[in-house]
């Protein structure tokens, strides 16, 4: 049996936050506005109003669903899991499996695996696959180094069976990672490990006049390029090996969007083709888990990519983790 992406829809929060558009960093990353969740608005929420979007769109009978997979960094509740909130938000079905995973801009890539892998050995026929981060959250105002960059988001991917399909409509994948750079992404203190206490709100300045305290998300961009530019590469190579292929086969790529300076750098380094290149994040910054598939949705419905194209897809990030993999369009 026979596994393939039948409809991506995304949404985005309504406030937005724009960047100056004379400022160097924002000339260096590209990005000119995010959008913001709400004071009330959380990754939930975003999560549901993509879901409905899809549903809207009559991809799909929502009975018809029977796993819901949901990526996110920023859940509700520590239990339960948000995914079970979700089931009966959307009024799933309660034959309907659903659980959270917790991983950042590799994300989708990863939930892709785990669809294809629940669809092909009979668990699941019609996988709704959620996305949300609000990044922003986690975000001090005074730290530019993240506040210039992270947008919020949700994308919502319906992944369906067809047994005259066969199983490399997705895949291969090439996964991978490095957990001794966890510390370059991280929310320090928050969890079970550093619970919240007055300290860890104290406010600090770094070196380069950036503010944060350890409830906010701290980034180490200079580590997080390094390691991009030095892995992923390799790990192209590695699932061009795998599946005997070479990057001419592809007809376009779409990475985690990033920002402008790191994808044009591994652009280069890979010697891709602009036309067949992915760039779609200078109006909603970067949204993590959800960049992939807005890209992906975006490049399919303004021409740029069609049904029948082989499309590779490469998320890395948070973790730190990478994952790669190919997939044939079928977008209904």
């Amino acid at each position: 049996m026979g596994s393939y992406i039948k409809a991506i829809d995304y949404y985005l929060p309504e406030k937005k936050d724009y960047n100056d558009p004379e400022d160097r960093m924002t000339k260096k990353i590209g990005v000119s506005v995010k959008n913001i969740a709400g004071e009330n608005e959380y990754a939930s929420d975003l999560a549901f109003h993509a879901a409905t979007k899809l549903f809207d769109s009559d991809a799909i009978d929502k009975a018809a669903i029977d796993f819901l997979l949901y990526c996110t960094q920023s859940p509700d509740h520590y239990l339960p899991t948000t995914a079970c909130i979700l089931q009966e938000r959307l009024g799933l079905s309660t034959s309907c499996g659903a659980l959270d995973f917790n991983l950042g801009c590799s994300g989708y890539v990863y939930g892709l695996s785990l669809a294809k892998g629940l669809i092909e050995s009979g668990v699941a026929r019609n996988v709704l696959f959620l996305t949300a981060d609000t990044y922003s959250k986690y975000v001090n105002a005074n730290d530019r180094n993240v506040k210039l960059l992270f947008g919020d988001a949700a994308s919502a991917t319906l992944i369906s069976s067809d047994d005259s399909i066969g199983n490399h409509a997705i895949g291969p994948f090439e996964l991978g990672t490095d957990g001794k750079g966890a510390e370059l992404l991280i929310v320090p203190a928050g969890g079970l490990k550093e619970p919240l206490s007055p300290e860890s709100l104290i406010e600090v300045v770094d070196e380069k006049g950036n503010t944060r305290n350890r409830s906010n998300l701290y980034m180490d961009g200079n580590a997080i390029f390094n390691f991009t530019a030095l892995q992923i590469p390799k790990a192209i190579n590695a699932l061009l090996e795998k599946s005997q292929q070479s990057l001419e086969d592809f007809d376009y790529f779409v990475f985690h969007q990033a920002n402008q300076y790191m994808l044009e750098t591994i652009r280069r380094k890979l010697n891709i083709d602009k036309e067949k290149f992915s760039i779609q994040f200078q109006d909603c910054g970067n949204t993590v888990s959800s960049s992939i598939p807005i890209a992906l949705i975006r490049d399919f419905k303004e021409g740029r990519t069609k049904n029948g194209d082989k499309v590779m897809l490469v998320g890395f990030g948070v973790g730190l983790s990478w994952g790669i993999c190919s997939i044939t369009l079928n977008i209904h």
